[in-house]
């Protein structure tokens, strides 16, 4: 064998990530695309080792010990129900180190942030504990949730009221009493005939409109007038009467398995509640475990209905922002949640027009209001953003709808991402990275997303 062929073996059998990573840094399992082997290579230059035990997002171990996400991570998947497709235990299966941790996993909401990945960028935009991060189109809260099991502050805003429900649930959930939640399972049958009367019962693979309305920050005592049910009285009074954040858990698990019988009429709808009660219980015993063992500190999160574009914060007052707005008009984000928001009492038709993507009747005008939100959006990052520090932006493009919306053939269609470069730079946002990122589950709408980091000049 001559010098050329020993050196092509020796790099063969080497592989990449020796190259990449020192010796003491031990790869997270199932890491499978460039963007995640970036994103890590980032956070083993910028993070110590022991900041990458604390809160690295791509390792599973430092020198021998546990990372903390690992420990997150590791053990039982979450519980899928036995009749569950060989599709939905793959991707839990898979997801475990991305998406399938903590309190992530409470409501599966379309379009969300994968948690993993915002861990890392979190990490590679030189946030610590202490600090705080804003996300002006919050979701479902998984940067509040991420943020908070890092020790970073956050604020989290969106105009949707389901919305700051969700994240409110999912950070009470980190400290949540185990205990009625054990109890409530065990009376999953009265629980579920109890919100099928006050809210309305799911009909398997059909949408349906309420019988009533409810009010997600109304006591118990208050829910419980509208029931003259003895059984369901005494249970929530074992529960302790006043604890709303027991009886919120309980509901999005309610509006989960709703949301999941209009989908799917594979199981008779008490059996859809029981089955995704017990997944909410155990990813919430889970992670408290391990924020108890590894004595994790929260940091403060506060979730406020608000706007992107005019933003409730003074000048210069945060220290990083990362959020993912709408991909142009590609997801109606109020028809999906429009089950939940009508049990809440909220008016769809006025919300609408204040959501961004949203406004607007044709494709032409839809995009037309886009940019201009998006400016508008840019314009407060800048503003409230430090000097100095990074904004990052998570964008795809829908392709065919801009197309159709321009009149340009799809090979002429200008990716989201370079406008919103175009529009930050009259803010003083600077890019100084983008990586392309894979979409799954999406292929019919758009297939890549771009992560975009910014620097506010």
């Amino acid at each position: 064998m001559n010098e050329l062929e020993d050196s092509i073996e020796t790099i063969l059998k080497t592989g990449m990530y020796p190259r990449l990573f020192s010796e003491k840094l031990q790869i997270i399992p199932n890491i499978k695309e460039v963007y995640e082997s970036a994103l890590a290579f980032y956070e083993s230059q910028i993070l110590s080792d022991d900041e990458l035990l604390r809160n690295g997002a791509y390792f599973s171990r430092i020198e021998g010990s546990a990372t903390n996400h690992y420990l997150m991570c590791a053990g039982d998947p979450v519980k899928v129900p036995d009749y569950a497709s060989s599709r939905l235990k793959s991707f839990f299966e898979r997801g475990i180190f991305r998406t399938g941790y903590a309190t992530h996993g409470l409501f599966p909401y379309r379009g969300k942030f994968h948690p993993q990945m915002v861990k890392a960028l979190l990490n590679i935009m030189g946030l610590k504990p202490g600090q705080t991060v804003l996300d002006p189109m919050m979701g479902s809260g998984t940067l509040l949730v991420e943020a908070s099991l890092m020790g970073i502050n956050s604020i989290g805003s969106d105009p949707s009221p389901f919305c700051s429900f969700m994240t409110k649930v999912k950070l009470n959930a980190l400290t949540l009493d185990l205990a009625p939640l054990q109890q409530a399972l065990k009376n999953f049958r009265n629980l579920f005939e109890y919100f099928s009367e006050l809210i309305g019962a799911s009909i398997p693979g059909k949408k349906q409109k309420f019988k009533t309305s409810i009010k997600i920050n109304a006591t118990i005592e208050e829910k419980l007038r509208s029931l003259d049910s003895d059984q369901i009285r005494a249970f929530l009074d074992s529960v302790g009467s006043g604890k709303g954040e027991i009886y919120d858990f309980l509901l999005l698990a309610y509006l989960d398995s709703v949301g999941y019988s209009e989908r799917s009429s594979r199981k008779a709808p008490i059996e859809q509640f029981r089955n995704i009660l017990e997944r909410y219980i155990f990813v919430t015993a889970k992670i408290q475990k391990t924020i108890k063992e590894k004595n994790i500190p929260l940091a403060n999160a506060k979730s406020i209905r608000g706007d992107s574009r005019n933003i409730p914060l003074v000048d210069d007052s945060v220290d990083g922002i990362l959020f993912s707005p709408p991909y142009s008009f590609s997801i109606d984000y109020l028809k999906n949640d429009d089950f939940h928001l009508r049990a809440m009492g909220c008016d769809v038709s006025d919300l609408k027009r204040c959501m961004i993507g949203l406004r607007g009747k044709g494709l032409r005008e839809k995009y037309e209001l886009y940019v201009q939100d998006m400016e508008s959006t840019m314009s407060e990052c800048s503003r409230v953003l430090r000097r100095g520090r990074y904004c990052t932006v998570i964008i795809g493009t829908n392709d065919s709808q801009l197309s159709k919306a321009l009149g340009v053939p799809k090979n002429k269609v200008v990716g989201l991402h370079k406008m919103l470069i175009d529009l930050a730079s009259n803010y003083n946002l600077v890019p100084v990275r983008v990586l392309p990122r894979q979409i799954s589950g999406m292929a019919n709408t758009m297939r890549v997303e771009y992560i975009v980091i910014f620097r506010l000049a």
